[in-house]
């Protein structure tokens, strides 16, 4: 189950947040005896120290958190999300605000999933009562798209193959009254899907490709695209051990797409959704697509192969010109597409790529209005020709070794065309450990920030 709010109750525990500037006028008004408890238990106002002060028979009577100051360059509006993971069992309230207090309280809920398929939880979780002026519906909304993404991440594949994250798309689609329309195996072939097919033939399971739309036909059309890769071997340019060990999560685009769909169609935004997802396993088999190999692209580009393990953007480049000769107003993709992207700005920060000025702007203010960060990076024009093939109108990798996140980006650009604004998201999916808000494992990240963008009107306002 989704993490939700705890129901109000007199009982509740209050959760007192101090800061260095407040700690002394909050030590003043505690009784001597909780005092005197904090002094002996060695409790400090440095962030994150956490105290339970118990009452005469021993339960706990409140909580005492410490935060960073208001405003510091450090502080973490996540922060009180560990609390959600370091307190007992037990319902809890917010008895004053922290530094953002629907921040604070969405981090709690976000900290409280856990991943239980295969271990049950050992202990209970605890629960937060939402803090006043919290929007519990939307919060909760958030918290189960979220969730939603994590389980199809931390899901293993021999669990979530093609077919079964088919089957979870379709689930999500019914839920809201949509219906999907799935082209899979050689079907791709005859309805001009040939990067899916070939990337995906050597698999078990057929590749496949899944596309639903939500909504009044004359709002705004919004479309998402996800890279569903089940499991990335490398193809005949095989990944070392190390580099396959959670490769689980190559479909973490997918997720992400489906993660945002789930809250726009929950709070019935006014927009004309459609969500296209190229779902295979990059798998090795005799009839294995092979470096030096050149196919026919959906838009008519011919691609050479030059790395079997840039296969990403291969399938992506057949959905994205699938979905732009529908002329949507935003295009979205998201895929976990490159190291390099890593490399350069870490697990945490995934890069966005835009040509829309306005586009990406609005991007980067609501990743940080709800701390779901993003970053910009160039489509540098001028290394555009590194993939240009010498047989073939384009190369899927670049020659050389650098800007290898700009140049897939640059990639998948040549797919776009008729969509008045697109932008792509290079995300990683993954956290590779615990942070306040975000458990170790896999990760939802900027569906948050869209769907916050897209709320505001963005679509309508264009």
């Amino acid at each position: 189950m989704p993490p939700t709010f705890a129901d109000p109750t007199p009982d509740a525990v209050p959760i007192h947040f101090v800061t260095r500037e407040s700690w002394p006028r909050d030590e003043a008004a505690l009784s001597a005896r909780a005092r005197a408890f904090a002094k002996a238990a060695g409790f400090e106002s440095k962030p994150g120290r956490l105290l339970l002060v118990p009452d005469e028979d021993g339960a706990i009577a409140r909580v005492l958190f410490a935060l960073d100051s208001a405003g510091a360059p450090t502080a973490d509006p996540f922060l009180p999300g560990e609390l959600a993971t370091r307190l007992p069992a037990g319902t809890y309230r917010f008895a004053n605000a922290p530094h953002e207090s629907g921040l604070a309280a969405l981090a709690f809920l976000l900290a409280s999933y856990r991943f239980g398929k295969y271990k049950a939880a050992k202990n209970e979780s605890p629960r937060l009562i939402a803090p006043d002026g919290v929007d519990r519906v939307q919060f909760e909304r958030t918290a189960e798209a979220v969730a939603l993404g994590r389980d199809l991440i931390n899901t293993p594949t021999n669990d979530l193959g093609p077919q079964a994250l088919e089957e979870a798309i379709v689930a999500l689609a019914e839920k809201h009254g949509s219906r999907c329309s799935v082209v899979r195996g050689d079907d791709l072939l005859a309805k001009n899907f040939p990067l899916i097919h070939a990337v995906g033939r050597a698999s078990a399971e057929p590749p496949r490709i899944v596309d639903f739309t939500f909504g009044p036909e004359d709002a705004p059309k919004v479309t998402l695209v996800g890279k569903g890769v089940c499991f990335d071997t490398g193809g005949l340019d095989i990944k070392p051990s190390a580099g396959m060990l959670i490769m689980k999560k190559d479909m973490g685009g997918a997720a992400t797409a489906l993660a945002l769909a789930s809250m726009i169609m929950d709070a019935k935004l006014s927009l004309r959704l459609r969500v296209i997802i190229p779902i295979v396993e990059n798998a090795i088999a005799g009839n294995s697509f092979r470096p030096g190999d050149i196919y026919r692209s959906r838009k008519g580009l011919t691609v050479e192969i030059g790395n079997t393990d840039a296969e990403g953007r291969l399938i992506l480049a057949d959905a994205l010109a699938l979905a732009d000769e529908d002329a949507p107003d935003l295009l979205f993709d998201f895929a976990t597409l490159t190291g390099a992207a890593r490399v350069a700005l870490g697990p945490d920060l995934p890069p966005m790529y835009s040509d829309d000025e306005a586009l990406a702007v609005a991007c980067m203010e609501h990743g940080r209005k709800v701390h779901d960060p993003v970053w910009r990076m160039p489509l540098w024009t001028r290394y555009d020709k590194e993939l240009d093939g010498k047989i073939s109108d384009l190369v899927n990798v670049s020659s050389g070794p650098f800007a290898g996140s700009i140049t897939a980006a640059l990639f998948l650009r040549r797919f776009v065309e008729r969509a008045n604004a697109w932008a792509h998201f290079d995300v990683y999916a993954w956290n590779p450990k615990t942070l306040p808000g975000k458990p170790e494992g896999g990760e939802v990240q900027v569906a948050r920030l869209l769907f916050s963008m897209l709320a505001d009107g963005y679509a309508q306002k264009r």
